[in-house]
């Protein structure tokens, strides 16, 4: 029984090259691990030694701040510990007894990468640093994160601390779809409030890709002698918002700088599919019998040229029957790029017509 489907899938292609770490290494040196995604697909869009377990220093605190803002308060008010004060490395200079908002120590975390901050957070919100670690792990694991594992809330070195370039990717993915997280790791300076005292403490973002990259939004630097320099940087332009990370990287803003430039020119987000541009989508059971469906859901994703995008329906392999009920799955929809599944959706009936 001949059937009738009305659907548009809208692709485009781009003539641009696909880039390798063997084919572009670029000006800069390669860092030990690199991973640069897009943002709304999850797209790796260049990966270079990107699953090989590594330190990664004060880029740990992407996944504490995350983890504050998911689980806790940020209007709480906290104490600074005794143990806090004085912590080594870098610091915002609390002292034992002072008060915060939770909300001004995600910034001098983020902004000024303060270790003080990060055990400061641990300690007040989750009782202990290793219950504190414990949220961590667990809110890394949700993001898709499968060969990282943390022991401490600030990235100094410590035995079986440690991620990959693409697990840091996904991370930060996740953590920059939260709008107060991205305005944190976005912000050039912050005033924090010392609450006992009324002092004003002014924080300078030490992050250089927001002062000197076009579009750059985040995220975060870190340094160890262990880990060497690293550095997950974020830009948005054209509406395509791009993730890169590297780690152990002697020239990790050129080298970051480099490839989101890289990345903005040789990918361009597409609309593969535009529900705007469907009128109805109908199916014929039969000649006395139509059906209005489902509309695929929006669908943007990043291409190069190269690339082919399709889009495979399916009909057939439901059956054909004399009624449908609402809500009734009819069919399918996906979509390949260069012959992977990068989309899909079913197909359900919401009602019988006239056409």
């Amino acid at each position: 029984m001949k059937r009738r489907i009305k659907i548009t899938v809208i692709v485009a292609a781009f003539l641009a090259i696909l880039f390798s770490p063997a084919e572009k290494a670029g000006a800069f040196t390669v860092s030990k691990a690199e991973a640069v995604i897009e943002v709304a697909s999850g797209r790796i869009l260049y990966e270079n030694n990107s699953l090989e377990k590594l330190p990664m220093a004060s880029t740990t605190k992407i996944v504490t701040a995350i983890t504050v803002i998911d689980n806790f308060d940020v209007e709480k008010t906290v104490v600074v510990p005794k143990d806090c004060e004085g912590k080594e490395g870098s610091s915002i200079y609390l002292k034992a007894g002072e008060k915060y908002k939770v909300i001004d120590l995600l910034y001098g975390l983020m902004l000024r990468s303060g270790n003080d901050a990060a055990e400061t957070l641990s300690e007040t919100l989750c009782g202990s640093v290793e219950n504190f670690v414990k949220l961590m792990n667990e809110t890394a694991k949700k993001t898709g994160a499968e060969n990282s594992n943390f022991v401490n809330p600030h990235g100094l070195p410590c035995d079986n601390h440690y991620t990959t370039a693409k697990d840091l990717a996904l991370i930060t993915r996740y953590a920059m779809k939260n709008p107060l997280f991205k305005k944190i790791v976005s912000s050039k300076k912050h005033i924090a409030e010392e609450l006992v005292s009324g002092e004003k403490r002014v924080w300078i973002n030490k992050n250089k890709m927001l002062f000197n990259f076009d579009g750059a939004d985040g995220v975060k630097t870190g340094y160890t002698v262990k880990a060497g320099r690293c550095l997950v940087s974020s830009a948005l332009r054209d509406g395509m918002e791009v993730i890169c990370v590297v780690l152990n990287s002697p020239q990790m803003f050129e080298r970051s700088a480099e490839l989101l430039e890289n990345a903005f020119a040789e990918y361009k987000t597409v609309k593969v599919i535009d529900p705007e541009r469907f009128d109805k989508v109908i199916f014929n059971a039969d000649k006395s019998k139509s059906y209005e469906l489902t509309k695929p859901e929006a669908f943007v994703y990043p291409v190069a040229v190269g690339e082919k995008i399709t889009c495979v329906t399916d009909f057939d392999s439901f059956g054909v029957k004399n009624d449908y009920r609402s809500g009734e799955k009819v069919g399918s929809i996906k979509i390949y790029c260069s012959k992977q599944l990068i989309f899909s959706q079913n197909v359900y009936t919401l009602k019988r017509i006239s056409i």
